[in-house]
């Protein structure tokens, strides 16, 4: 019996490149003040690679891609403009990652994660779907924070004294759902846009 093929799977908006270019610029910064702290040096986010994840899908079928890209297409609404916030250490006690939070002033960002999760957690909704082509559920029910992680750190080795720069003053609009497959290696993780819906 064949395996059947897989991807990682997670959907998200993007900040457009300028904004991205300034944010990595700023996780640099933030980086080397990190390793001075600890000594030990975390690696930092390329700025093609930021993104703000809406809903993290695992490992799912490669049969699953198509069902679920057509099922976001639906899930179009507008979210208004995200402001910068301030540092956030992701989990906070032991962190494993730095972020930078996200103001969604007019909550339309949160709506339409609660509508993609929506789209590809509920399976039932749709009957004209068969049953081993639906979405499987998302593996997060988590309260929705918006952020952007820009760093990213072995376990145990964040600084003690956890003071940074100001983050960026910028705002922006995302233009694009995207539904990204995501590829590990050694080096980090690189994504592939597999579906892109304008929601500007």
């Amino acid at each position: 019996m064949h395996r059947a093929l897989t991807a990682r799977l997670f959907i998200a908006v993007d900040p457009p490149p300028a904004v991205s270019e300034q944010l990595a610029a700023w996780a640099r910064t933030a980086a080397r003040e990190m390793s001075r702290r600890s000594g030990a040096p975390p690696r930092v986010l390329d700025a093609e690679l930021l993104h703000v994840t809406l809903c993290f899908l695992g490992n799912r079928s490669t049969e699953e891609i198509d069902p679920i890209a057509e099922r976001l297409a639906e899930c179009k609404a507008p979210t208004g403009e995200l402001s910068l916030g301030a540092p956030l250490w992701l989990p906070p006690r032991h962190p494993r990652a730095l972020a930078v939070e996200l103001h969604d002033e007019q909550g339309r960002l949160t709506s339409l994660q609660r509508s993609v999760l929506t789209a590809c957690g509920d399976p039932g909704e749709r009957q004209t779907i068969s049953a081993r082509r639906q979405p499987a559920r998302p593996t997060e029910h988590r309260h929705f924070r918006p952020h952007i992680t820009v760093v990213r750190m072995r376990s145990g080795s964040a600084p003690r004294e956890r003071a940074l720069p100001p983050t960026p003053a910028l705002s922006f609009v995302p233009g694009e759902l995207v539904l990204y497959r995501s590829w590990l290696s050694p080096q980090g993780a690189s994504y592939e846009a597999v579906a892109t819906y304008p929601i500007g």
